[in-house]
């Protein structure tokens, strides 16, 4: 590998990156049957019991159930407060307050 140009060393890990990439999305090919067979008592409880939301971040209170947050909880500590949690960058505001 001492003998390599620094292109051809690149050319090689962008050749193992991609090959990485592409045994990962033929795993999770072949895995999907099994998923989808293990989601599917969950998915029968939560419409038996008529739940309205999962909970998809645990942080902050406002994060976890998008619809129960009113639109001041973020800001909660002061209106220009920084956001705490890293999950409330990854949601997007509701569709009546963007232009």
């Amino acid at each position: 590998m001492a003998g390599m140009r620094r292109s051809d060393q690149l050319l090689l890990f962008i050749a193992a990156s991609s090959l990485c990439l592409l045994m990962t999305l033929v795993d999770a090919t072949l895995r999907r049957d099994a998923v989808t067979s293990r989601l599917l008592p969950p998915s029968r409880l939560v419409a038996e019991l008529g739940l309205t939301d999962l909970a998809l971040f645990t942080d902050a209170r406002y994060i976890r159930h998008l619809s129960q947050s009113d639109l001041h909880a973020p800001f909660q500590d002061h209106p220009l407060a920084m956001e705490h949690f890293p999950s409330g960058s990854l949601v997007q505001p509701p569709m009546g307050l963007t232009p």
